[in-house]
């Protein structure tokens, strides 16, 4: 009898300290998953879709950062998150070959967009290409809000600047908000600018907004969205087995089914293209 009230006793025991560590903050911390990410998939509401998805799925529970793309990798290098969700094709390219990332992914697309007042002050809707447009602009003296944050949009409007031979930087009609998609669309509404947007969080909040669609479907307004997994290798403490798990939900049927008819109900016509499997030259054809 005593032998047997030893070993319950002994089970109760391991049971109890299981549940201790179970319970630790350690323990609590490789349940969480860390994802830095752009603002433009928080804005659009496309992640408050698919986090609780996965957390149902999978028991983790998402903490989401969302800043521009560039601040999203800047996380990533100092190992302060799991998981990147990011659509800065060209630092993501760098990201990865410094080691910072692995498993580049990648997941869907949509397309930017220059959006500015009704009446075009600067006559913009009558370019042939983005870059006539963005030419006009600076021509005309006519406001031009930029996020000016680092971000992917950032980069992409910074490259049709350069493309166009202009450097905007320092003259009265071009400003930079530091904010994030849905924050400097507002602005832009109030200040009656041009700006250049993700068409997702335009749609998300084009009610509220006093802007309207002036340039689009050129092949240089492409939006394309990876997702990285922040290398274990060189931060031993990410929660590796949980970045990787949110990696492979976005490129599962599951969440590209989702992707693909986000926003169609709402606003008429997706926000985003599911993209897993496919390669980025063949995006938008």
């Amino acid at each position: 009898m005593k032998k047997i009230r030893a070993h319950t006793m002994l089970v109760l025991m391991v049971l109890f300290l299981s549940a201790v560590v179970a319970s630790s903050p350690a323990a609590a911390q490789q349940k969480n998953v860390i994802l830095a990410t752009t603002t433009s998939t928080q804005d659009s509401g496309l992640l408050d879709v698919l986090n609780p998805m996965f957390e149902k799925k999978t028991g983790y529970m998402m903490k989401t950062i969302a800043v521009g793309s560039g601040q999203a990798m800047a996380m990533g290098e100092k190992g302060e998150a799991d998981v990147l969700l990011v659509h800065s094709p060209e630092a993501e390219q760098k990201f990865v070959a410094a080691g910072y990332g692995i498993n580049r992914r990648l997941v869907m697309h949509n397309d930017y967009i220059v959006v500015g007042p009704a009446a075009d002050p600067a006559g913009i809707k009558s370019a042939k290409m983005t870059v006539d447009a963005f030419k006009k602009i600076a021509g005309a003296g006519a406001v031009f809000m930029s996020r000016g944050d680092n971000s992917g949009t950032h980069a992409k409007e910074k490259s049709i600047w350069k493309a166009a031979g202009i450097n905007p930087e320092g003259q009265k009609w071009y400003q930079q908000t530091g904010l994030g998609m849905g924050q400097t669309l507002n602005v832009s509404s109030e200040k009656k600018a041009y700006t250049l947007a993700d068409r997702g969080t335009y749609l998300a909040l084009k009610k509220n907004l006093q802007l309207d669609i002036l340039k689009e479907g050129d092949a240089v307004l492409l939006n394309i969205y990876h997702v990285i997994e922040v290398n274990p290798a060189k931060y031993p403490k990410v929660n590796t087995a949980g970045g990787k798990a949110f990696a492979d939900f976005m490129v599962s049927k599951e969440a590209q089914d989702v992707i693909k008819t986000f926003g169609v109900e709402k606003f008429g016509g997706a926000l985003f293209f599911p993209d897993a499997g496919k390669k980025v030259e063949d995006l938008g054809k």
